[in-house]
């Protein structure tokens, strides 16, 4: 019998998204063993940003409409100020990150994508860290913000930057390899 290869869903729009904070993480999941997957409202590529500078296109594997919370083991949401703004207007994303944090798999989050989080009303109780401008709606969400590189919170897993990525990844790649605890003793 074979084991099943974990698999992480990066959800993004179809553009805005900070490039690091996609391929980064992605790559450090693929190099791990896992299977990742751009998972997007559309199908096709999605348009990164390293800052305000077009990147690089990336495919998308499966769209949202596609994939549900028992086809992945972890879910990834990367920053870039446009693309969670746009995620959280797409009710199908949102309500998957609701259900995701719901399941108890692991869900991270870094710099502006904590937004989807307020959007999915998943954040009251929480501790976590985002990119600093979002702290107030955070905080008006019921989250207990603090500025830390990485904030593992259950099964929360939370950076503020682009800097934080190391600590983002080990944070995720723990979770992934022993569970929501084995990452909160890493971070």
């Amino acid at each position: 019998m074979t084991s099943h290869t974990k698999s992480v869903a990066f959800l993004v729009a179809s553009e805005g998204i900070e490039r690091v904070e996609l391929t980064d993480p992605r790559d450090a999941v693929t190099d791990a063993g896992f299977t990742a997957h751009v998972v997007s409202p559309e199908s096709g590529e999605v348009q990164t940003f390293d800052h305000l500078d077009k990147a690089e296109q990336i495919p998308v594997d499966k769209t949202v409409a596609e994939v549900t919370v028992d086809d992945y083991d972890a879910l990834v949401l990367p920053g870039g100020v446009a693309n969670p703004d746009a995620l959280r207007l797409d009710e199908q994303a949102v309500a998957f990150i609701g259900d995701f944090l719901a399941s108890g798999k692991p869900v991270a989050a870094i710099c502006h994508a904590a937004w989807t989080l307020v959007e999915a009303d998943v954040v009251s109780g929480r501790r976590l860290t985002s990119w600093p401008s979002l702290q107030t709606d955070l905080r008006n969400a019921g989250a207990e913000w603090v500025d830390e590189q990485v904030v593992v919170d259950g099964n929360l897993i939370t950076s503020r930057n682009p800097d934080d990525i190391p600590a983002f990844t080990s944070a995720l790649l723990e979770a992934l390899q022993h569970g929501p605890d084995a990452a909160r003793q890493a971070g």
